[in-house]
């Protein structure tokens, strides 16, 4: 029987960082919505809202820098269709992240 075997992507070597942060980011909505429960001036709230988008930004950045050096260069080098599927696949990433 072939032995099925989990494929690791290149965030994997930092997904304990990652999965920090994403913690982090669940803090401080929840501290959001604290705020918002005890009805804390707009601008506070505003400004939590801000520091979760730019976490949010962060990690994703990191994420398409990870998909680029990882998955997109591995099929690009293997020279194969898969390659140009893969850029048009990030191009997607990158128009869906910049809305």
């Amino acid at each position: 029987m072939k032995e099925v075997t989990k494929e690791t992507y290149k965030y994997h070597d930092h997904k304990d960082k990652l999965l920090k942060r994403l913690r982090r980011m669940e803090g401080q909505v929840r501290g959001v919505h604290k705020m918002i429960e005890e009805d804390r001036y707009c601008v506070e709230v505003l400004y939590q809202l801000a520091a979760i988008k730019a976490a949010t930004n962060k990690i994703g950045l990191e994420l398409i820098e990870d998909h680029t050096r990882g998955c997109v260069a591995r099929a690009v080098k293997s020279q194969d269709d898969d390659g140009e599927s893969h850029i048009e696949e990030l191009m997607e990433v990158f128009r869906t992240f910049t809305k």
